[in-house]
């Protein structure tokens, strides 16, 4: 590679849509030094953050692919490599991990690997969690280097692995993007929510992660002692349907408002007056920090990835996992309480402005660039992973 030429970093991720994985790397790409790095994005699925990245004028590629692990994919993926003379490969979660490790291998590549979450947890049944944690020992021993974006990730690697060894980088959120400050479009009048409702949003993947049906029981629970709330889901998922059947079999149809994934997230959030996570296990929740960041007041529960975020009572309140009665009387008081509501708003966005800034993000995952660049040693799949 000449002196003057930039360094060409391949992204990869999973999917095209709009999740927090994807979120990050958007950020990444919009935040990295156009002076030093090329980025180019790789997909295995089509969507709108491909539309994101097309205005940015960043290039991108979709192979398509819906297995954890396509041995199809390697040519494509090896081809694309040479196509694009990368340098360096940047795996974000655990699926582009394991599609990327190998045609980084052929072509002589390092591979860097963000922890976006662990692909294993303490729901799943012995057998499929104990093959993932193999799968996640093998993945962080191939990389040249891990990145885990919360320092809870890390020490569940470093439990998990002999040896492991990652550097907490915490996601960061565009600060000019999600500004409370600038002019947004009101959509509350679009979504027909009336003025005087307190708006508890929802706005993530629905999914079992989430925990959606628990947060639709909490909900029908504080609708009983207030009538002026509305819920506005935002996102899709495989448990989308049984959300919105749950909702019609309580009778609280009325008060929710379901929503497919919409691109125009800060004016989402700029209708809710509380953002509700209610998930079983999280790494570093980038909805999360893009809520605190537009001054919302938030609930979410005692999962490692939002405790590391949220101080109860300071910047947020935390309830436990799975217990709609106490999410629905955390919602409540945010209801009836505007000075606590006030309170823990100023402190969220404090919070994100003073720890998880984009730009401060963006400038320490170029430092890792540089130090790998700069090593003349290639990954070789035979050696431990020296970090």
């Amino acid at each position: 590679m000449a002196a003057s030429r930039k360094i060409r970093i391949l992204q990869a991720i999973r999917q095209g849509q709009i999740g927090g994985g994807e979120s990050h790397v958007l950020s990444l790409v919009a935040a990295l030094d156009k002076e030093r790095f090329e980025p180019v994005v790789l997909s295995f699925t089509d969507g709108p953050m491909i539309d994101r990245l097309q205005q940015m004028k960043i290039p991108s590629h979709v192979i398509s692919s819906a297995k954890p692990f396509d041995p199809a994919c390697v040519s494509k993926v090896s081809a694309l490599l040479k196509k694009e003379e990368i340098d360096l490969v940047h795996a974000h979660g655990t699926r582009a991990a394991s599609n990327l490790f190998l045609p980084a291998k052929l072509n002589s590549l390092p591979m860097i690997y963000t922890i976006h979450g662990w692909s294993f947890h303490q729901d799943q049944p012995f057998f499929k969690k104990h093959l993932r944690i193999l799968s996640e020992r093998m993945l962080t021993g191939l990389a040249k280097k891990n990145i885990s974006v919360s320092a809870s990730n890390r020490e569940t690697g470093t439990r998990h692995f002999s040896g492991f060894r990652s550097e907490v980088i915490n996601n960061g959120i565009d600060l000019d993007h999600f500004n409370p400050a600038r002019q947004i479009k009101d959509l509350r009048e679009e979504l027909n929510i009336p003025a005087d409702h307190t708006v508890i949003g929802y706005i993530a993947r629905i999914t079992l992660q989430k925990d959606p049906l628990t947060l639709i029981r909490a909900f029908s629970l504080a609708l009983q002692q207030n009538s002026n709330l509305t819920l506005l889901v935002v996102g899709d998922g495989d448990l989308k349907k049984e959300m919105v059947e749950l909702a019609e079999q309580l009778g609280i149809s009325a008060n929710v408002r379901f929503q497919p994934f919409r691109t125009d997230v800060p004016e989402v959030l700029n209708a809710i007056d509380v953002f509700c996570l209610p998930s079983l296990w999280e790494g570093m929740p980038i909805g999360l920090l893009e809520a605190m960041a537009m001054a919302k007041a938030v609930i979410v529960t005692a999962v490692d990835g939002s405790r590391e975020i949220v101080q109860h009572n300071q910047n947020g309140l935390i309830v436990p996992v799975k217990d709609p009665e106490a999410l629905a009387a955390a919602m409540t008081l945010l209801h009836h309480d505007a000075s606590l509501r006030g309170r823990l708003q100023v402190a969220a966005s404090a919070t994100v402005s003073r720890e998880y800034c984009m730009k401060k993000m963006a400038r320490k995952v170029e430092g890792i660039y540089s130090g790998i660049i700069q090593t003349p040693q290639r990954i070789n799949i035979h050696e431990p992973n020296h970090i």
